[in-house]
């Protein structure tokens, strides 16, 4: 089959002027697969997966609002409107459903998309996630520090959940790329993004999601553990499982084998592949 090869930018107005980069690559009029980034990363996030799964499958990214190539919008964000701004993205390009893969914030957002927007949802993966991650006071501290200064204020706080120690020895060049991503975010975007998830309480919204659902956690996770992400698998109306894999919270990197295969065994049980 031919590949495709698009990206653009996705616009916006209401109270205020959004805009959102995507990139869909792949093999044209086959399944999509949209991928979500989590808090202080983009896209690219998303490398060691987009050429497993756009040799047989249309892999759509996009950057959240302050992340990538994606501008700040001022103000506080809620997880509806960044659900909102994937769905303008898959409007835009008249994509009706994806087998949607959501990371951290990501999967904060396909838990709202699979209770509020399920019929644009072909299937749903939540990656080291859960329903209500953290305090409004650890939350507040964080915007506070962002907005004071910059990401590099909470950079030395962060990498060491995303990665156990065990991979960044291992892997310093891979670290660091992902590094970058957090020290590029904007301060307003990613203090806007923090009051989402600050904000987010999506756990009497898990009974509500129907579509087929699969599980990934890091073992080693101290952000969202592996219990965070039972309790969605026990709480959804159809369930597919539950993987855990040997990495921190940013799974899919430190443990990109295992999750690619993972991902993959479930797609192809809902019929993607």
């Amino acid at each position: 089959m031919p590949q495709v090869f698009v990206e653009g930018t996705v616009r916006h107005v209401d109270e205020r002027s959004v805009s959102v980069f995507y990139r869909l690559e792949g093999e044209e009029g086959a399944p999509v697969l949209m991928f979500a980034n989590s808090l202080g990363t983009d896209m690219d996030l998303w490398d060691e997966q987009v050429p497993e799964f756009a040799a047989t499958l249309r892999v759509l990214r996009y950057d959240m609002r302050g992340h990538g190539r994606s501008p700040e919008v001022p103000g506080e964000y809620t997880v509806a409107e960044l659900a909102a701004d994937a769905l303008r993205v898959l409007d835009a390009l008249g994509i009706e459903r994806v087998h949607f893969c959501g990371l951290s914030l990501g999967g904060m957002v396909g838990q709202y998309l699979g209770a509020h927007h399920p019929d644009r949802l072909a299937s749903l993966t939540l990656c080291a996630t859960a329903c209500r991650i953290g305090t409004r006071e650890v939350w507040d501290e964080r915007i506070a520090l962002v907005l004071g200064r910059d990401t590099t204020a909470v950079v030395d706080l962060v990498i060491p959940n995303w990665f156990t120690e065990r991979f960044r020895q291992a892997e310093p060049r891979r670290v660091e790329a992902i590094r970058e991503m957090l020290l590029n975010a904007r301060p307003l975007g990613y203090a806007g993004c923090c009051a989402a998830v600050r904000d987010a309480d999506l756990c009497g919204d898990l009974a509500r999601i129907a579509v087929p659902t699969f599980c990934i956690a890091g073992r080693h996770d101290p952000v969202t553990p592996p219990e965070r992400l039972e309790e969605i698998r026990e709480r959804v109306r159809d369930p597919r499982g539950l993987a855990v894999l040997e990495a921190a919270h940013l799974v899919n990197v430190e443990a990109r084998a295992a999750f690619n295969d993972a991902l993959g065994r479930f797609l192809a049980e809902v019929g993607a592949l």
